[in-house]
């Protein structure tokens, strides 16, 4: 292994074009990779070591198993010099938060696919505030080409070795959402940055719901570099059935207010989707009414030997498990597996839950004035508890079974305001999708069922 002295340190800023990284790439603040682990760093084996230029700086770099760590060169001083111990203080990266990794080359307008040598460039997965993510990078700088061969490729073999990072993927696009700006910015912000980690994509057209759920936050960055990462969650998932007969798999549900407002918006598509919102909200306040409902409940049992008993699919026909029963006339009732974060409740529609702890939210809205359940309503875009009315009732359920009284469900279809479903069908809003069903649905929710990419159970804790 080729080492250099502190008179050959190479200079990065030497004439010439450098290869740019990503605009929104950043370089890593040495802050944040300042080590205080020394332990930890002298029993990890070390894969390579070199001399390398990082910032200013000619850096003993070492290349752990976990990690990279590097420490700047500085002449010899007396022991116990403490000045010369927090100049040659120990920095860090973990390795699992490396996504890519370039060779960095000095470009001249006529070099457009080659040039002079001037290092390696880490592409780096950091967090930021508020649930963020952030790509930055790290240049580290040697003219040798053998020298920053050895290393590239050590580092390629470290990034295929991390087994949930996908090579491939398929991309939904809604090109409505986001004000029809969705196209463009998967092709300016999410293509560059998948692409960059080597990742092959298909694109095809396609909730927001359930990725902000994932991700804690509606930011693509934050969203791209969690499937960059191989960040992944396993998500409890529910299915909806009529007559013994599966619908569809989903993870969240509403019935009455809810199911009503979706049905109306999806009969005026050709409005804008957030004009077609706002006057489905409004039509559906203004023909208000509630649904006679009988609704039946099988509340959670967090014992953990029965958790790890369903989860492992095991029939539910426990002379513990004890259905329970109301009935009445009702406003909304919501099924939640996921918290369902959205820019209508930055809190969730049902905070109170996670994505994979094997239970549901049963929100329900008893009748009640116009103005009252208004207030509800607007409650899910505030700080206070939208729950806190004498109306609403939540319970925390594993499964749900939904059976309308009135087959005619008050639907009309001579009567304009209740042109909201099908003749003898009740709408449901499943995930953002409408759903019509003419009898009683059952909802059960399968824990774990399914990998997702987004970010840790911790979180997508409330703020």
């Amino acid at each position: 292994m080729p080492w250099r002295r502190r008179r050959n340190r190479v200079s990065a800023l030497e004439g010439g074009r450098e290869e740019e990284a990503p605009p929104e790439a950043a370089a890593v603040p040495s802050a944040l990779l300042t080590s205080p682990q020394q332990t930890e760093a002298a029993a990890e084996r070390i894969l390579l070591r070199g001399i390398f230029e990082i910032g200013r700086d000619s850096c003993d770099v070492v290349l752990g198993e976990r990690a990279l760590r590097w420490r700047p060169i500085q002449p010899e001083r007396p022991a116990g010099d403490s000045k010369y111990d927090l100049l040659s203080k120990e920095e860090f990266i973990e390795l699992k938060d490396i996504f890519s990794v370039k060779l960095k080359r000095r470009c001249s307008v006529k070099q457009q696919r080659s040039g002079t040598l001037l290092g390696i460039t880490l592409f780096i997965c950091l967090k930021k505030e508020q649930n963020k993510l952030k790509n930055s990078t790290l240049d580290l700088i040697n003219l040798s080409e053998d020298h920053c061969d050895i290393w590239f490729r050590q580092f390629k073999k470290i990034l295929a070795g991390f087994p949930n990072r996908p090579k491939s993927l398929k991309i939904l696009l809604n090109p409505q959402s986001h004000k029809k700006e969705a196209t463009q910015v998967y092709y300016e912000k999410v293509e560059p940055l998948l692409k960059l980690a080597g990742i092959k994509t298909d694109v095809t057209r396609s909730t927001n719901v359930l990725a902000h759920s994932l991700h804690g936050v509606p930011h693509v960055i934050t969203a791209t570099l969690h499937i960059i990462m191989g960040h992944v969650q396993l998500v409890d998932v529910c299915t909806f059935s009529t007559a013994g007969k599966l619908l569809r798999f989903g993870f969240s549900a509403m019935f009455g207010f809810g199911g009503r407002t979706l049905a109306l918006a999806e009969k005026y598509r050709w409005m804008s989707p957030n004009q077609r919102r706002d006057f489905a909200v409004v039509k559906a306040l203004a023909n208000l009414k509630a649904e006679d409902c009988e609704i039946s409940f099988l509340p959670f049992n967090s014992s953990d030997d029965v958790q790890e008993r369903r989860a492992q699919g095991s029939p539910k026909s426990d002379c513990n498990d004890q259905w329970q029963m109301i009935q009445g006339q009702f406003l909304n009732v919501s099924i939640m597996a996921i918290p369902c974060l959205c820019s209508v409740a930055p809190r969730g529609l049902a905070p109170n839950t996670r994505l994979n702890n094997g239970s549901m939210a049963l929100i329900i809205a008893r009748n009640t004035s116009r103005p009252e359940f208004i207030k509800h309503l607007k409650r899910y875009a505030s700080v206070k508890n939208q729950f806190n009315f004498p109306f609403v009732e939540t319970y925390t359920v594993e499964e749900v079974k939904v059976h309308p009284r009135n087959n005619t469900g008050g639907y009309n279809p001579e009567e304009e305001e209740d042109e909201t479903a099908s003749e003898n069908c009740f709408p449901w809003n499943v995930d953002g999708d409408l759903m019509e069903v003419a009898s009683e649905v059952h909802i059960r929710l399968h824990p774990r069922l399914i990998s997702l990419y987004g970010g840790s159970m911790e979180e997508m804790i409330p703020k």
